[in-house]
């Protein structure tokens, strides 16, 4: 059974970074383009970054410039590095592979202004 392990979160002041980690167990990880989503309460699920199977990276406008994904194969990992962080960007992370439809557990992120 495939599973997803995300880590890395926590509570950092505005200003400030985290790196969150997604790692895959299993053999499908580099199959799947993946994306990092976050939810806070009582809003929808959206998606903040994505990373192909190839590098190619995109992003939600409000992390632009501030976010950086990226993966490494070897390791079953994606990451997602977080830069200037602001009470905005408070919710819970997930990360999903698209092509297997798949999403881990998720991890709190909380910025405090």
């Amino acid at each position: 059974q495939v599973q997803l392990v995300e880590s890395g979160g926590g509570l950092v002041q505005a200003g400030g970074s985290l790196r969150l980690s997604c790692t895959v167990s299993g053999s499908i990880f580099r199959f799947n383009n993946i994306g990092w989503y976050r939810q806070a309460p009582g809003k929808q699920r959206d998606l903040v970054a994505q990373v192909s199977t190839s590098g190619v990276t995109n992003y939600a406008d409000s992390v632009k410039g501030r976010f950086t994904i990226s993966r490494d194969n070897a390791k079953n990992t994606v990451y997602l590095q977080m830069n200037s962080l602001k009470a905005e960007d408070t919710a819970v992370y997930y990360c999903h592979l698209e092509f297997h439809g798949l999403w881990g557990q998720g991890t709190q992120v909380t910025v405090s202004s």
